[in-house]
């Protein structure tokens, strides 16, 4: 029995998220020879850390040369290795956070030889610290900047792919872990009312060097498309949002949601059961809330959306009080990674036409 629940699990990983490992930089040969190799969910760690080595040897190999560009794109990639290595496994926390510290230090090796290149910011937070991943476009600043908020299972690492299409329209980026997600997730746990941590972070970057605090947009993506949402209602300072794929009440869709979601939630949430985890669940609902957004809100959806449902993003648009927009794919899954041509060329340029031009004085 728990042999074949494991492998229901291993089943369910790949059903659910095969294309986003493949749109967010995991080169699809490898994609289906690591999880060729996976009969047990005890063993998906291990597996994708062994392939995580191999890009990251090249990597180092690259670096010793002075091969710098090689170097820093191996490097990239094994950091998204690692990531998806650690991104729900909670079983085994040990072996989690050791492939996370792989993830983050393959990533820290690599922001300096990018292109353009990145670097490491901490924001201190009730405690502990908040780490994200700062780029600016080539070119005179002060830059417009998106601040990129992942969801349950995602991180920084994950993000490079989304980062491109901002930076090639002359937009910063700012990806971060908040609250549960990433390195603080350790610290932290996840929290609904995402306004308190987005504005510390919001401060932390106006005050960054060559970026333009008048013109912040911000996208966040499956739970993170939540939080984007969320901070924009309570933020003046957010000049536009972007929410893909978010959830409109967690609590309403708890019972639909894969097992392992809710088990990364209820660690994640530092929750003592599921039943303390399905209460604070509920602590994630804009009920209440949407009308306040007065930015510009662009929601993007997918009709095949196995884990949070279409109909959540047409409540939010219909409920937000300012400009907002749905794109509704109907061949979109979860993040519609399964199609990421038909929207995030779009959602970049959207968000460019929002922040070119200066706030009045």
């Amino acid at each position: 029995m728990l042999a074949l629940m494991a492998d229901n699990r291993v089943t369910a990983a790949i059903s659910h998220w095969a294309p986003r490992f493949i749109a967010n930089g995991v080169d699809y040969n490898d994609f289906a020879a690591v999880t060729a190799g996976i009969d047990d969910w005890g063993s998906w760690c291990a597996r994708w850390c062994d392939a995580a080595a191999v890009h990251e040897r090249l990597g180092r190999t690259a670096l010793a040369d002075g091969r710098n560009r090689s170097a820093g794109a191996h490097l990239a990639q094994a950091a998204v290795y690692y990531h998806f290595a650690k991104f729900m496994f909670v079983d085994d926390l040990g072996q989690m956070r050791a492939a996370h510290l792989s993830a983050v230090g393959c990533l820290t090796d690599a922001l300096p030889l990018l292109d353009p290149p990145g670097e490491r910011v901490e924001i201190p937070f009730a405690g502990s610290v908040l780490a994200a991943v700062l780029r600016r476009p080539a070119g005179e600043g002060p830059h417009p900047v998106v601040v990129l908020i992942p969801g349950l299972d995602s991180a920084k690492e994950e993000f490079r792919a989304t980062e491109e299409l901002f930076l090639r329209r002359g937009l910063a980026t700012f990806s971060v872990d908040g609250p549960g997600q990433g390195e603080a997730e350790y610290d932290l746990a996840i929290r609904g009312d995402w306004e308190v941590p987005g504005a510390a972070i919001l401060d932390a970057v106006a005050a960054l060097p060559g970026i333009d605090g008048g013109r912040i947009g911000i996208w966040g993506v499956s739970l993170g498309g939540y939080y984007a949402a969320r901070l924009a209602s309570a933020e003046p300072r957010v000049r536009a949002c972007v929410s893909l794929c978010g959830t409109y009440d967690l609590a309403a869709v708890w019972d639909q949601m894969p097992e392992l979601s809710r088990a990364a939630f209820t660690v994640r949430s530092k929750s003592a059961s599921p039943e303390q985890a399905r209460k604070r669940a509920g602590e994630l609902s804009m009920a209440g809330r949407a009308g306040s957004i007065t930015a510009p809100l662009l929601i993007v959806a997918g009709r095949r959306d196995r884990i949070f449902p279409w109909q959540d993003a047409v409540r939010l648009r219909d409920e937000a009080g300012g400009d907002a927009e749905l794109l509704l794919l109907d061949d979109g899954n979860h993040g519609c990674a399964n199609v990421p041509y038909k929207h995030r060329p779009y959602t970049a340029d959207w968000m460019a036409a929002r922040l070119s031009e200066r706030p009045a004085g």
